[in-house]
């Protein structure tokens, strides 16, 4: 039982990267069948993803193989090795969860937009898994390609001359990042000749000063390359408009690309040039800090300006990950545990905002948004005219995309009850109890300048959405009434339903971030395990 139990920790990359090619083949105009095959692929995923987080929830000790899975059994640093802990199954069910919100919802009409989208899936989510498993930066490289090269087919599923060109753009920077990549684990092997993650951890306090800083060099293009993922600012400028001009099924998967780059550092930060890293601890903290803090800035005024609810998810997405980042800035390691709750709470809300988006302006007419805009600033131009109705009402459809958008406002805007304000009431309050604990650590203007920004970030959600809300759902100009399907407002009624719960089982959800916040600030009990695991058959 526990042999059989060891190897489902593949299992998250074997199963959708063989659909991938077995979806291939065949002829696209069986599409319902392609996209019955990809759901049965990414739901048996989805369900070995929940195995293993109620594993990794019980310990590591609970984990057959201590979670480390040896490929071709040759153990690590020498071998490939894929590495469960509670992290890593949690962002794999959550990237599952997501890609089976977007598979149900492409089958009402947009995976007839263009050819292999089912594929694509599949392989985008075995990339996304891999990486989130793999224990060495090769094969990080090898398994952020793979996402990559799907990401790229996705954006430009369903052609149109934006999504075109938004999609050259998206493909030209992430090959420029790739390439930093490459040179970045070239500096690092060439250095210290490992590229398994915890056997770095081990190396790295012993180097010269002259290898300190070729590995501090890599280190450096690793980090740009996984930025632009994250879309820091100014290297995320093109993420809005990326976002925005791709199919709301591919954008909700995107939601949790950008969390791949945080996942990265987040990993390397703690582990590699952790406390234990001799003068390389802590590098680049000071960069994630100010880059963090710049990019909720940016990402606020953007979400403030945006006319368009595509670009205001878009903004939205960089709000989140400036949050993130400016959190492992600050190097607050109380604040970590609210750190993961954020991550979760905000990739749900924004891929759920990105699939009704589509359903909301539907029935809108540009024109009419114009006018809306024009009546807004200026005033109704017949105001004399008396009114014929006391109120208007509200079609069934229009109520539930009004519900949903309005959960989505107050999630987005970190409003109580819901999971968007106890995220960051927890970032906040791990912020103050770090200088009530100490004393001596007295919260810093830069601590104050988070706190600042989390608050404006929240208030610029507000506003901008309660103005598009008030355009679409409440403006006297009367647009079409959307036709919407089941399979295509269920996902975002699930996807709305998991942030629900996270806010009604907060307790539970919070002590399951705890415990992952402290197995990250054990690194040396991460490499142990890595290192010492024993080869399959006792050998």
């Amino acid at each position: 039982m526990t042999e059989w139990l060891h190897h489902l920790l593949i299992l998250p990359i074997l199963v959708p990267l063989a659909v991938a090619a077995a979806l291939v083949p065949i002829n696209e105009r069986e599409r319902t069948l392609k996209g019955s095959i990809g759901f049965v692929s990414t739901l048996v995923v989805f369900v070995v993803t929940m195995i293993l987080m109620r594993l990794a929830a019980a310990g590591e000790d609970s984990l057959p193989g201590d979670g480390v899975y040896q490929l071709g059994n040759w153990p690590a640093p020498f071998g490939i090795v894929l590495v469960l802990d509670r992290l890593s199954a949690l962002l794999l069910c959550l990237t599952s969860g997501l890609a089976l919100a977007a598979q149900v919802y492409s089958m009402a009409r947009w995976h007839t937009a263009g050819h292999h989208f089912h594929s694509l899936v599949q392989l985008l989510l075995a990339g996304l898994n891999g990486a989130f498993l793999t224990g060495d930066l090769f094969n990080l490289f090898v398994f952020f390609e793979m996402m990559l090269a799907a990401s790229y087919g996705l954006l430009l599923h369903g052609s149109g001359p934006l999504r075109v060109k938004a999609g050259l753009h998206y493909v030209a920077i992430n090959l420029a990042a790739s390439s930093l990549f490459l040179i970045g684990v070239s500096l690092i092997y060439g250095t210290t000749g490992t590229l398994n993650m915890a056997d770095l951890a081990t190396k790295l306090a012993a180097l010269t000063p002259e290898s300190r800083m070729l590995v501090e060099t890599g280190a450096a293009l690793l980090g740009i390359a996984f930025l632009v993922k994250a879309g820091m600012w100014p290297l995320g400028f093109w993420l809005p408009t990326a976002y925005a001009a791709a199919t709301p099924p591919a954008a909700a998967v995107f939601a949790i690309l950008t969390k791949v780059g945080i996942y990265i550092i987040l990993r390397l930060h703690l582990l590699v040039f952790g406390a234990a890293a001799g003068a390389s601890a802590g590098f680049g903290q000071s960069w994630l800090l100010a880059g963090g803090m710049a990019t909720i800035a940016f990402g606020a005024i953007g979400v403030l300006a945006s006319q368009a609810m595509g670009r205001l998810a878009g903004y939205s997405v960089l709000v989140s990950s400036g949050t993130l980042l400016a959190a492992i800035g600050l190097g607050h390691e109380e604040m970590l545990a609210g750190a993961l709750f954020y991550l979760v709470s905000s990739t749900l809300t924004i891929a759920a905002f990105f699939l009704l988006i589509e359903l909301v302006e539907r029935g809108r007419d540009a024109a009419a948004d114009v006018l809306a805009v024009t009546m807004e600033a200026y005033g109704d131009f017949d105001q004399d005219e008396e009114e014929e109705e006391a109120g208007v009402a509200i079609p069934g459809t229009m109520a539930v995309l009004g519900l949903c958008f309005s959960l989505c406002a107050v999630l987005m805007a970190g409003l109580p009850p819901l999971s968007g304000f106890i995220a960051k009431f927890a970032l906040l309050k791990g912020l103050f109890d770090m200088s009530a604990a100490d004393p001596a650590m007295a919260i810093s203007a830069a601590d104050w300048t988070y706190v600042t920004l989390i608050i404006l970030s929240g208030l610029a959600a507000m506003i901008a959405m309660n103005r598009i809300g008030i355009r679409t759902f409440w403006a006297s100009i009367e647009g079409t009434i959307p036709r919407v399907v089941i399979i295509e407002i269920t996902p975002v009624a699930v996807l709305l339903a998991a942030c629900l719960f996270l806010s009604f089982q907060a307790g539970p959800a919070m002590r399951y971030m705890q415990a992952t916040a402290d197995d990250l600030l054990a690194p040396a009990l991460h490499s142990e395990r890595v290192l010492s695991a024993p080869r399959a058959g006792g050998r």
